[in-house]
């Protein structure tokens, strides 16, 4: 199967050595089908030529911001979502910083900022400056931002010395790339579903009883998810977070109704249950505002189990159930007895307790545990990478 087929190749290609090899994966990506769009920075010019690049690609090179030939057309927004995915290569340690500081001063950079797609760099620099602190920064800023990175290698560099830095060679670049596509279109055939968020659990009509969940881990696993393949549904309590449109987002307020979206939402072949839906809710539900008194007495009833009822639903219950646990002590055990009572698949659990992965951190730490008595840890990371490895592993799985 050719996975490179029709497939619209967005290259951009910046002022390094290491830009001549962007011309053989032209030549190597159009020889399969694709089409292939370039954009040259203003440095990349002084290395290769726009003549030699659209000879090969067959299409205009964009080189320029504001083109008078293009004055009703807007070349940041139109190429971006012309195009399946976006390839940076070489990418040079001055565009990860631009692009790590959001800077948008040319086209290429200015697309990538205005970019919903995939994008994957291709470093290529001097071994002092691929190792130097500041871009070690970028780096993880960009990976936190769900950028892949492919390369860079080891090897001798045009400057004469040795190391890491070297721009990983077009055979290499295109076999990523087709593992890309070949992955998102073996994965469109499944369905995930992620519950995400705090609920509301309303005891008059202006007060209500929650928790400190912040639906980040959620959201960045719908991301994920998403960006693989899976037709995904995200059932959301409130929070005041953004989603990717591709993403089939549904807000719910109480646990009720978040019951209520994932009975409608079935069926799925994954379903993530990380949002933290109150235990408890009002017996009574006051029509009027409760004044303030000395004291009020609350009388609290169960609220409906979502996790359970699905993991133990006979005919719609997903291939794969996920339930997390938000623990302060007794980690492992808590979350094995999680697993086996609730009937799970695989239990993800991690320590609210520790403040740098707390609710509204933008980092975590996790086990997950089997229902075979398996147990992995994924240590300290942004949850977008945390995401993106637990993806990986629900696609192992379903594989």
């Amino acid at each position: 199967m050719n996975n490179f087929l029709n497939k619209k190749i967005l290259l951009i290609i910046c002022g390094g050595i290491s830009a001549y090899k962007s011309l053989e994966l032209i030549r190597s990506l159009k020889k399969k089908g694709a089409q292939i769009k370039t954009i040259l920075t203003k440095s990349a010019k002084q290395f290769v030529t726009p003549l030699s690049v659209s000879s090969l690609s067959q299409e205009k090179v964009y080189d320029d911001l504001f083109s008078l030939e293009n004055e009703t057309e807007m070349d940041h927004i139109s190429l971006s979502r012309w195009s399946d995915i976006i390839i940076v290569a070489p990418a040079t340690a001055n565009t990860i910083a631009k692009i790590s500081s959001g800077s948008s001063d040319d086209l290429a950079s200015t697309v990538i900022l205005a970019s919903n797609k995939h994008i994957f760099l291709v470093p290529a620099m001097n071994v002092r400056m691929w190792e130097h602190p500041s871009t070690k920064e970028n780096l993880v800023k960009l990976k936190n931002y769900g950028f892949s990175f492919i390369g860079p290698e080891i090897g001798d560099m045009a400057c004469g010395e040795f190391g890491e830095g070297k721009m990983s060679e077009p055979k290499i670049i295109e076999e990523k790339i087709e593992i890309y596509f070949k992955n998102l279109s073996k994965n469109k055939k499944y369905k995930a579903l992620v519950t995400a968020g705090p609920t509301h659990e309303y005891i008059d009509p202006v007060r209500f009883i929650s928790n400190k969940s912040s639906g980040k881990q959620g959201y960045a696993l719908a991301k994920s998810l998403s960006k693989k393949g899976f037709e995904t549904t995200l059932i959301s309590g409130p929070t005041s977070l953004k989603v990717e449109k591709d993403i089939n987002l549904i807000k719910v307020e109480t646990a009720e109704e978040m019951f209520r979206a994932t009975q409608n939402s079935l069926p799925v072949d994954v379903a993530i249950f990380s949002a933290a839906v109150g235990d408890y809710k009002a017996k009574e539900i006051s029509k009027e505002k409760i004044k303030k008194e000395d004291k009020i007495n609350l009388v609290l009833e169960k609220n409906v189990d979502i996790l359970n009822y699905i993991s133990n639903h006979n005919s719609l219950r997903p291939k794969l159930v996920i339930g997390f646990a938000a623990e302060t002590n007794n980690l492992e055990n808590y979350s094995n007895k999680k697993l086996n009572e609730k009937n799970c698949d695989w239990i993800i659990a991690n320590d609210v307790s520790n403040k740098k992965i707390g609710f509204d951190s933008d980092f975590n730490e996790i086990s997950i545990f089997y229902k075979n008595s398996k147990k992995e840890k994924i240590s300290y990371k942004s949850k977008s990478d945390i995401s993106d490895e637990v993806v990986e592993k629900i696609i192992n799985h379903l594989n």
